[in-house]
């Protein structure tokens, strides 16, 4: 009993010391605020530090609230299977935040009230660090309560010739380089994230190649590569997860829409397990692009995509601003969606807030403020049938 109490009487002076030296510092550095000496600069990382810490202990709050909401799908979760035949459409989100945390996408779930059971990052192919498989960034992803997603992009600059021997010269790379990878010169590297995958006791979805159709966007494109090669591609890199045992794998394929030829760039129905597009409306921001509909960008060839009888996810969906109202565009967009697109299992947010990839200036995808596209897309997810909502949503 003595030894508890003394305890208790350490932890209260302890807490009793930093609330008093958060005022000091606070305090000073307001002291300090026109002359920056080492003090100065000392005190403004303390109180950084301070600042830093409240907001983790409150974000850290925040996430074990969050894993709460999905307490529905921690089962689900487990099971690659019971994701595949999930009788909910399942929602999630990407952002530009890097991995550093997870904050933007939990302020857009607020906004939306929503909590997502996928949460998407980008990972491109290379040698080094940067490249190797997600560990931490997945782990972080699953501790609190979603479905890691990765969209794995075969960029092959960034390997050795050195370490890689078979390999052509980084100029050459890319011309047939689907075939590269299908004749195994990229094992080792495969073999690496392959290992680390079954190493987890969940599934994650793995977008490979995506938009492979498109001869504009990506090296892997048709450009450099027939569809043949890509499917050749595709099933390689299956296999070499099968072969060590990752079959925790959703196997995601995701053809641009408006580029076509779907039935000839398809791996074949036991290589696939979801079918993947993007939906994303640029309006008026570029020279190419003008104020389409959902129906027009996604609708018009769902029925393409319904005749591979596989759950069809939505993994880039959003609006910009330019040329209509986005909040327009959201509310038509969810209006009677399910009895339209039967198919569609999972709407995945594209939420970055400076996107240079495509238009010749960064474009802001950020909904999360806008009051009235929220207002929009809440007003008409109340209206869904609760047979096919996530029980979470309001």
């Amino acid at each position: 009993m003595g030894s508890s109490k003394k305890t208790f009487k350490r932890l209260f002076n302890v807490i009793i010391a930093l609330v008093i030296g958060y005022f000091v510092i606070y305090g000073l550095a307001a002291i300090s605020k026109n002359s920056k000496g080492p003090l100065g600069g000392l005190l403004e990382n303390m109180s950084d530090m301070v600042q830093d810490f409240e907001r983790d202990n409150i974000l850290e709050k925040r996430e074990q609230n969050r894993e709460k909401k999905l307490s529905w799908f921690k089962d689900q979760r487990k099971n690659k299977f019971a994701l595949l035949k999930t009788k909910y459409i399942l929602f999630g989100a990407s952002d530009d935040s890097k991995g550093e945390s997870y904050e933007n996408i939990i302020n857009l779930e607020d906004s939306l009230a929503i909590t997502f059971p996928i949460i998407h990052i980008y990972k491109a192919w290379g040698e080094g660090q940067e490249y190797k498989f997600p560990e931490n960034e997945v782990n972080a992803i699953h501790r609190i309560g979603s479905i890691p997603m990765i969209t794995w992009e075969p960029w092959f600059g960034k390997f050795s010739q050195e370490n890689f021997p078979k390999i052509q010269a980084p100029e050459l790379r890319d011309n047939h380089g689907l075939t590269a990878v299908a004749e195994g010169h990229y094992d080792s590297y495969i073999k690496e994230w392959a290992k680390e995958t079954a190493k987890l006791d969940y599934p994650i979805y793995l977008r490979v190649g995506h938009e492979m159709n498109d001869p504009y966007r990506y090296p892997w494109g048709p450009q450099n590569n027939d569809p043949s090669e890509y499917v050749a591609f595709f099933k390689h890199v299956r296999e070499v997860f099968d072969e060590v045992g990752a079959t925790n794998v959703i196997w995601v394929w995701s053809p641009h829409l408006t580029y076509g030829k779907f039935k000839e760039y398809y791996p074949g129905t036991d290589y696939v397990d979801v079918v993947a597009t993007g939906a994303l409306n640029y309006g008026t921001s570029t020279s190419w692009s003008d104020w389409w509909t959902f129906e027009q960008i996604f609708g018009n060839y769902y029925k393409q995509l319904e005749e591979f009888y596989k759950p069809i996810m939505i993994a880039e969906f959003g609006s910009l601003k330019p040329g209509g109202s986005r909040a327009k565009w959201f509310g038509d967009t969810f209006e009677n969606f399910y009895t339209k697109y039967p198919y569609v299992t999972s709407i995945v947010f594209f939420h970055y807030s400076s996107d240079p990839s495509t238009t010749y200036k960064a474009v802001s995808w950020y909904i999360k403020d806008d009051q009235e596209v929220t207002t929009a897309i809440k007003n008409e997810l109340k209206k869904w049938d609760p047979s096919i909502k996530q029980p979470d949503m309001k």
